[in-house]
Protein backbone atom coordinates (compact mmCIF):
# COMPACT_ATOMS: atom_id res chain seq x y z
CA UNK A 1 0.00 0.00 0.00
CA UNK A 2 1.32 3.41 -0.98
CA UNK A 3 0.39 7.01 -0.25
CA UNK A 4 1.31 8.60 -3.57
CA UNK A 5 -2.19 9.53 -4.71
CA UNK A 6 -3.16 13.10 -5.59
CA UNK A 7 -3.39 15.59 -2.75
CA UNK A 8 -6.63 17.15 -3.98
CA UNK A 9 -9.32 15.34 -5.97
CA UNK A 10 -11.08 16.83 -8.97
CA UNK A 11 -14.66 17.94 -8.32
CA UNK A 12 -16.92 17.12 -11.27
CA UNK A 13 -20.61 16.86 -12.09
CA UNK A 14 -22.87 14.71 -14.18
CA UNK A 15 -26.59 15.17 -14.78
CA UNK A 16 -29.12 12.43 -14.04
CA UNK A 17 -32.70 13.11 -15.20
CA UNK A 18 -32.05 16.84 -15.02
CA UNK A 19 -30.53 16.66 -11.54
CA UNK A 20 -26.97 17.60 -10.58
CA UNK A 21 -24.90 14.69 -9.22
CA UNK A 22 -21.53 15.86 -7.89
CA UNK A 23 -18.56 13.56 -7.38
CA UNK A 24 -14.88 13.60 -6.47
CA UNK A 25 -12.41 11.92 -8.80
CA UNK A 26 -9.06 11.26 -7.15
CA UNK A 27 -7.54 10.38 -10.53
CA UNK A 28 -4.49 8.27 -11.13
CA UNK A 29 -3.77 5.50 -13.62
CA UNK A 30 -5.11 2.66 -11.47
CA UNK A 31 -8.26 0.57 -11.68
CA UNK A 32 -11.53 2.34 -10.77
CA UNK A 33 -13.03 2.07 -7.31
CA UNK A 34 -16.45 3.67 -6.78
CA UNK A 35 -16.89 4.66 -3.11
CA UNK A 36 -20.41 5.28 -1.76
CA UNK A 37 -20.85 7.02 1.61
CA UNK A 38 -23.58 6.53 4.22
CA UNK A 39 -26.37 8.79 5.48
CA UNK A 40 -25.25 12.28 6.60
CA UNK A 41 -21.98 11.82 4.66
CA UNK A 42 -20.47 12.83 1.33
CA UNK A 43 -17.76 11.68 -1.04
CA UNK A 44 -14.89 13.35 0.77
CA UNK A 45 -15.19 10.88 3.66
CA UNK A 46 -13.01 8.59 1.50
CA UNK A 47 -10.16 11.09 1.04
CA UNK A 48 -7.79 9.28 3.39
CA UNK A 49 -8.55 5.90 1.84
CA UNK A 50 -7.81 7.30 -1.63
CA UNK A 51 -4.44 8.60 -0.42
CA UNK A 52 -3.60 5.29 1.26
CA UNK A 53 -4.37 3.32 -1.90
CA UNK A 54 -2.18 5.63 -3.97
CA UNK A 55 -1.92 5.33 -7.73
CA UNK A 56 -2.97 1.69 -7.84
CA UNK A 57 -6.63 2.63 -7.64
CA UNK A 58 -8.61 5.56 -9.03
CA UNK A 59 -11.15 6.37 -6.33
CA UNK A 60 -14.38 8.02 -7.50
CA UNK A 61 -16.59 9.19 -4.63
CA UNK A 62 -20.01 10.70 -5.39
CA UNK A 63 -22.05 12.90 -3.11
CA UNK A 64 -25.11 10.68 -3.30
CA UNK A 65 -28.54 12.17 -4.01
CA UNK A 66 -29.57 14.76 -1.43
CA UNK A 67 -26.10 14.82 0.15
CA UNK A 68 -23.18 17.23 -0.11
CA UNK A 69 -23.17 19.18 -3.37
CA UNK A 70 -25.64 16.95 -5.20
CA UNK A 71 -29.22 18.06 -5.79
CA UNK A 72 -32.22 16.86 -3.83
CA UNK A 73 -34.20 14.31 -5.83
CA UNK A 74 -37.94 13.82 -6.04
CA UNK A 75 -37.55 10.60 -4.04
CA UNK A 76 -35.03 8.46 -2.16
CA UNK A 77 -36.04 5.12 -3.63
CA UNK A 78 -33.72 2.15 -3.77
CA UNK A 79 -33.79 2.17 -7.55
CA UNK A 80 -32.93 5.86 -7.63
CA UNK A 81 -29.73 5.43 -5.63
CA UNK A 82 -28.68 2.43 -7.72
CA UNK A 83 -29.28 4.19 -11.04
CA UNK A 84 -27.31 7.23 -9.81
CA UNK A 85 -24.29 5.01 -9.11
CA UNK A 86 -24.64 3.33 -12.50
CA UNK A 87 -24.92 6.75 -14.17
CA UNK A 88 -21.61 7.93 -12.68
CA UNK A 89 -19.78 4.86 -14.00
CA UNK A 90 -21.39 5.15 -17.42
CA UNK A 91 -20.63 8.89 -17.56
CA UNK A 92 -16.95 8.09 -16.98
CA UNK A 93 -16.96 5.23 -19.50
CA UNK A 94 -16.22 2.64 -16.81
CA UNK A 95 -17.68 -0.79 -17.51
CA UNK A 96 -16.20 -2.62 -14.52
CA UNK A 97 -15.27 -1.24 -11.11
CA UNK A 98 -14.79 -2.35 -7.55
CA UNK A 99 -17.64 -0.75 -5.60
CA UNK A 100 -17.20 0.11 -1.93
CA UNK A 101 -20.08 1.26 0.23
CA UNK A 102 -20.59 2.20 3.85
CA UNK A 103 -24.00 1.67 5.46
CA UNK A 104 -26.53 3.16 3.00
CA UNK A 105 -23.76 3.01 0.40
CA UNK A 106 -23.14 -0.66 1.17
CA UNK A 107 -26.69 -1.65 0.25
CA UNK A 108 -26.47 0.58 -2.82
CA UNK A 109 -23.25 -1.24 -3.75
CA UNK A 110 -24.56 -4.79 -3.58
CA UNK A 111 -27.84 -3.79 -5.22
CA UNK A 112 -25.82 -2.23 -8.05
CA UNK A 113 -23.99 -5.54 -8.45
CA UNK A 114 -27.28 -7.43 -8.50
CA UNK A 115 -28.98 -5.14 -11.02
CA UNK A 116 -25.99 -4.12 -13.17
CA UNK A 117 -23.56 -7.06 -12.85
CA UNK A 118 -21.52 -5.91 -15.83
CA UNK A 119 -20.54 -2.72 -13.99
CA UNK A 120 -19.22 -4.38 -10.82
CA UNK A 121 -16.09 -6.54 -10.61
CA UNK A 122 -15.99 -6.83 -6.81
CA UNK A 123 -17.62 -5.39 -3.69
CA UNK A 124 -16.47 -3.95 -0.38
CA UNK A 125 -19.41 -3.64 2.02
CA UNK A 126 -18.81 -1.76 5.27
CA UNK A 127 -21.04 -2.50 8.25
CA UNK A 128 -24.48 -3.08 6.80
CA UNK A 129 -26.56 -6.21 6.49
CA UNK A 130 -28.86 -8.01 4.09
CA UNK A 131 -31.71 -7.06 6.43
CA UNK A 132 -31.92 -3.43 7.52
CA UNK A 133 -34.12 -1.98 10.25
CA UNK A 134 -32.96 1.37 11.57
CA UNK A 135 -34.58 4.64 12.62
CA UNK A 136 -33.19 8.09 11.86
CA UNK A 137 -36.14 10.01 13.28
CA UNK A 138 -33.80 11.53 15.90
CA UNK A 139 -32.38 13.78 13.18
CA UNK A 140 -35.76 15.47 12.68
CA UNK A 141 -35.13 17.45 15.86
CA UNK A 142 -31.93 19.01 14.46
CA UNK A 143 -32.25 22.70 13.52
CA UNK A 144 -32.78 23.36 9.82
CA UNK A 145 -31.05 26.76 10.00
CA UNK A 146 -29.39 28.86 12.70
CA UNK A 147 -28.11 32.46 12.57
CA UNK A 148 -24.54 31.46 13.49
CA UNK A 149 -22.34 28.37 13.26
CA UNK A 150 -22.06 28.22 17.05
CA UNK A 151 -25.84 28.26 17.46
CA UNK A 152 -26.22 25.48 14.89
CA UNK A 153 -23.68 23.28 16.69
CA UNK A 154 -25.39 24.02 19.99
CA UNK A 155 -28.72 22.97 18.51
CA UNK A 156 -27.22 19.71 17.23
CA UNK A 157 -26.27 18.75 20.77
CA UNK A 158 -24.33 15.51 21.17
CA UNK A 159 -24.58 14.86 17.42
CA UNK A 160 -22.50 17.96 16.60
CA UNK A 161 -19.14 16.20 16.88
CA UNK A 162 -20.19 13.73 14.17
CA UNK A 163 -21.49 16.40 11.79
CA UNK A 164 -18.84 19.11 11.69
CA UNK A 165 -17.84 18.24 8.10
CA UNK A 166 -21.46 18.69 7.01
CA UNK A 167 -21.86 22.22 8.41
CA UNK A 168 -22.46 24.83 5.72
CA UNK A 169 -23.26 28.53 5.54
CA UNK A 170 -26.37 28.91 3.36
CA UNK A 171 -27.94 32.13 2.05
CA UNK A 172 -30.55 31.95 4.84
CA UNK A 173 -28.22 30.93 7.69
CA UNK A 174 -26.11 28.06 8.96
CA UNK A 175 -27.25 24.49 8.33
CA UNK A 176 -26.15 21.07 7.18
CA UNK A 177 -25.26 19.75 3.73
CA UNK A 178 -28.49 17.75 3.63
CA UNK A 179 -32.09 18.03 4.77
CA UNK A 180 -32.83 15.91 7.83
CA UNK A 181 -36.28 15.08 6.47
CA UNK A 182 -34.62 13.57 3.42
CA UNK A 183 -32.37 11.40 5.57
CA UNK A 184 -35.35 10.09 7.52
CA UNK A 185 -37.22 9.31 4.30
CA UNK A 186 -34.14 7.67 2.78
CA UNK A 187 -33.72 5.37 5.78
CA UNK A 188 -37.35 4.30 5.56
CA UNK A 189 -36.75 3.23 1.95
CA UNK A 190 -33.53 1.48 2.99
CA UNK A 191 -35.19 -0.63 5.67
CA UNK A 192 -36.24 -4.09 4.58
CA UNK A 193 -35.13 -7.55 3.50
CA UNK A 194 -32.47 -7.37 0.79
CA UNK A 195 -31.30 -10.99 0.85
CA UNK A 196 -32.28 -11.53 -2.79
CA UNK A 197 -29.97 -8.71 -3.92
CA UNK A 198 -27.15 -9.88 -1.64
CA UNK A 199 -27.34 -13.41 -3.05
CA UNK A 200 -27.86 -12.53 -6.74
CA UNK A 201 -24.31 -11.60 -7.75
CA UNK A 202 -21.27 -13.84 -7.34
CA UNK A 203 -18.38 -11.37 -7.59
CA UNK A 204 -15.76 -11.35 -4.78
CA UNK A 205 -16.81 -9.47 -1.62
CA UNK A 206 -14.99 -8.02 1.37
CA UNK A 207 -17.51 -7.61 4.21
CA UNK A 208 -16.16 -5.34 6.95
CA UNK A 209 -17.84 -5.27 10.35
CA UNK A 210 -17.08 -3.03 13.30
CA UNK A 211 -16.71 -5.27 16.35
CA UNK A 212 -18.74 -2.78 18.43
CA UNK A 213 -21.34 -2.11 15.74
CA UNK A 214 -25.00 -1.96 16.70
CA UNK A 215 -26.01 -1.88 13.01
CA UNK A 216 -24.50 -5.14 11.74
CA UNK A 217 -24.56 -7.92 14.32
CA UNK A 218 -21.85 -10.58 14.43
CA UNK A 219 -24.29 -13.42 13.76
CA UNK A 220 -25.88 -11.69 10.80
CA UNK A 221 -22.48 -10.90 9.29
CA UNK A 222 -21.43 -14.55 9.58
CA UNK A 223 -24.71 -15.63 7.98
CA UNK A 224 -24.11 -13.23 5.08
CA UNK A 225 -20.66 -14.70 4.54
CA UNK A 226 -21.88 -18.29 4.82
CA UNK A 227 -24.81 -17.97 2.42
CA UNK A 228 -22.97 -16.21 -0.42
CA UNK A 229 -19.86 -17.54 -2.20
CA UNK A 230 -16.57 -15.63 -2.34
CA UNK A 231 -17.11 -13.49 0.77
CA UNK A 232 -14.23 -12.54 3.05
CA UNK A 233 -15.45 -11.32 6.45
CA UNK A 234 -13.20 -9.01 8.46
CA UNK A 235 -13.93 -7.53 11.91
CA UNK A 236 -12.10 -4.40 13.03
CA UNK A 237 -12.16 -2.69 16.46
CA UNK A 238 -14.74 0.01 15.76
CA UNK A 239 -18.40 0.87 15.79
CA UNK A 240 -20.46 1.56 12.69
CA UNK A 241 -18.09 4.01 10.96
CA UNK A 242 -15.11 1.71 10.60
CA UNK A 243 -13.35 3.79 7.93
CA UNK A 244 -13.34 6.84 10.23
CA UNK A 245 -12.63 5.14 13.58
CA UNK A 246 -9.70 2.96 12.48
CA UNK A 247 -8.72 4.42 9.09
CA UNK A 248 -5.30 2.76 8.86
CA UNK A 249 -6.65 -0.69 9.68
CA UNK A 250 -9.58 -0.20 7.31
CA UNK A 251 -7.28 0.90 4.48
CA UNK A 252 -5.01 -2.09 5.09
CA UNK A 253 -7.95 -4.51 4.93
CA UNK A 254 -9.23 -2.89 1.74
CA UNK A 255 -5.75 -2.85 0.14
CA UNK A 256 -5.23 -6.52 1.02
CA UNK A 257 -8.53 -7.50 -0.57
CA UNK A 258 -7.88 -5.39 -3.67
CA UNK A 259 -4.45 -6.96 -4.00
CA UNK A 260 -6.02 -10.40 -4.07
CA UNK A 261 -8.30 -9.66 -7.04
Amino acid sequence: MTSTGPTEPKRAVTTVTGRRLSYLDFGGPGRPLLALHGHFGEGRTFTRLARELGDSWRVIAPDQRGHGRSDRPADFSRGGYVEDAAAVLKHLGIDGAVVLGHSLGGVNAYQLAARHPGLVDALIVEDIGAEVDDDLSFCLSWPHRAPTRAELLDGLGLSASHLTDAVREHPDGWGLAFDSRDMHASQQHLNGDHWADWLTSDCPVLLVRGSRSTVLGAGHAKDMAARRPRVQLVELPAGHTVHETVPAEFAAAVAGFLGSL
